[in-house]
């Protein structure tokens, strides 16, 4: 029997656009002899739909769609789509209304319904909003091989490798009592750096575990601040990965399964990333290109300031969208070098992307005037150096509302964890490219892509200059940061692995900077909470998974 897997970027609440997808894909797999197809997670509405499943019409058009598409569908092909069913029993139990379901599309009817049994509310996870668990095991008899069905975190209970359980039943453990040929799963599994080597072995042990063939089918594309990687892979009961999709881009797998032997066959796939950069490059330049289309932009903006960070962020949106698309505005002040400018455009010129300069200096001094009076007696201090970030703010989008243009924010996550941002100022924008990117790692992607094509696309002296917010002579971020090297894995430490402050200073970090670096993480949740959403790529980002109270009275430092 052949079996193709297909890796699809579905558009959140396009029911019609997202069936269709799935019609082209079936007729190609049809057209490649294959009998069953196999779709992600929720492929009919894309993933995750969040409150539009509260809308009663939402679901049943939803329905109506499914049963559209089973029509359409080769005859001779069965499908499993990912949709959402209706708990008739909702009413009488108080359970919630709907399940995440996987339908399976035989002979222009709808077959059979799967309902997924482990619903997931960490991170950035909320299905127990929506939806009641499965309470049985899913599998359907095809061509004499019994399929079970699973659906993402259906996968992630196998107390063997984890060491513990995290819901009380494991649908694969269950799935191999009643000996089932093969295990299929349907995914939603954002990306976050690394996963996919924690994916593989996972199911490597279960597949050699239960001695079961595994298919993992998982979404790829950008929906709003998440990334989904896609890399389905298949595995053999001896646990050896037989393909593998490609990374970041819509696939159709196929694969064969043996009926004799009862598993599936070698084949080959595409390989894994080189790099750690490499594939965040990958993940950061889908992110980008989808927001765009998705939100139904064609054009960007953004400020270029000679530093590292805009720099970065110009190139992924021109790897994203294309040259002709992307808009680079430098706002010098009187405080700006001139390198800055000269390294901005030699970016810009690496590039190929438009720029325009629009000086602020006579700007700064309508404020001063204005504020003069109100301000006398006092220092310079952050309220004026505040009032540049949020002069080019406004520029920005005022262009970005002129032209239809998306303004894009270039701050990082070291910035974004501290505070050293500027709320209405450098914050602004509709989509935050490298919020989840600490700065070590920013540099470590500019230093990757010059590697990667072979030539200088960011400039060197981008790389190698002190980095600064250039808001008054002489500044470099570490006049109020520690460096670079220091505050990334504080902030490492405390926010992905939950080191209490004693736990870090104990790793060798000065306990005054640490009591520092921990309290600015905590003052700036006012401002994080106002911030554009921002790409996730690690396990822990400043986005719908973060979920900290603004108006708090919590003392970091006495938390062991």
């Amino acid at each position: 029997m052949k079996i193709a897997i297909a890796q699809l970027n579905p558009i959140i609440g396009d029911l019609p656009g997202n069936a269709q997808k799935i019609l082209e894909t079936a007729k190609q797999a049809a057209s490649a002899g294959v009998r069953l197809l196999l779709t992600p997670e929720l492929s009919l509405c894309g993933y995750p739909p969040r409150d539009l499943l509260l809308n009663p019409s939402f679901v049943e058009t939803m329905n109506i769609t499914l049963k559209k598409l089973a029509q359409d569908l080769p005859p001779n092909l069965a499908v499993l789509v990912g949709t959402v069913v209706k708990n008739t029993e909702a009413h009488i139990t108080g359970e919630k209304t709907l399940f995440n379901s996987i339908a399976l599309l035989v002979a222009g009817k709808v077959q059979q319904y799967f309902h997924k049994r482990l619903l997931p509310t960490y991170d950035v996870f909320d299905e127990n909003r929506y939806f009641e668990p499965g309470l049985q095991a899913n599998y359907f008899v095809l061509d004499d091989i019994n399929i079970g069905v699973t659906i993402c975190e259906d996968l992630w209970n196998d107390e063997d490798f984890w060491g513990k359980r995290t819901y009380a039943v494991n649908p694969i453990a269950d799935l191999s009592i009643l000996g089932v040929d093969l295990i299929v799963n349907l995914s939603a599994s954002p990306y976050t750096v690394g996963k996919q080597k924690l994916r593989e072995a996972m199911l490597q042990h279960s597949a050699i575990n239960f001695q079961e063939p595994v298919i993992y089918t998982n979404q790829v594309g950008g929906n709003d601040d998440l990334i989904f990687d896609g890399r389905s892979f298949a595995l053999n009961r001896q646990g050896e990965i037989i393909c593998r999709a490609k990374g970041f881009e819509t696939d159709l797998l196929v694969v064969e399964f043996d009926e004799i032997q009862r598993d599936l066959q070698l084949d080959s796939g595409s390989p894994g990333y080189e790099s750690e950069d490499e594939e965040i490059w990958h993940a950061l330049v889908l992110g980008v290109r989808d927001y765009v289309s998705k939100c139904h932009f064609s054009q960007v903006v953004l400020g270029l300031s000679g530093g590292v960070d805009s720099a970065l962020v110009a190139a992924i949106a021109t790897a994203a969208i294309g040259k002709e698309n992307v808009f680079g505005v430098l706002m010098p002040s009187p405080y700006s070098s001139e390198h800055s400018i000269s390294d901005a455009l030699a970016l810009a010129d690496n590039l190929g992307i438009k720029t325009q300069i629009l000086p602020i200096g006579e700007l700064m001094q309508g404020f001063d005037n204005s504020l003069a009076e109100l301000f006398a007696e006092t220092e310079f201090g952050i309220a004026e150096e505040n009032i540049q970030s949020r002069i080019r703010g406004n520029l920005l989008m005022a262009i970005a509302n002129k032209f239809g243009h998306l303004l894009l924010s270039t701050g990082n996550k070291s910035e974004m964890a501290v505070g050293y941002c500027t709320l209405y100022g450098d914050m602004n924008g509709g989509l935050a490219v490298i919020a989840d990117v600490p700065k070590t790692r920013v540099y470590s992607l500019c230093n990757w892509l010059n590697e990667h094509q072979q030539t200088e696309i960011i400039p060197q002296n981008i790389i190698t200059k002190a980095p600064s917010a250039e808001l008054k002579p002489g500044q470099v971020d570490q006049d109020s940061l520690p460096a670079y090297e220091i505050l990334d894995d504080i902030l490492q430490r405390f926010i992905n692995q939950h080191q209490s402050a004693q736990q870090i200073v104990a790793a060798g970090h000065d306990q005054v900077i640490v009591n520092r670096v921990l309290q600015m993480v905590g003052r700036a949740e006012f401002k994080r909470r106002q911030a554009p959403p921002g790409l996730k790529i690690t396990d822990r980002a400043f986005g719908t998974g973060w979920r900290m109270p603004i108006a708090s009275k919590i003392n970091w430092l006495a938390i062991n």
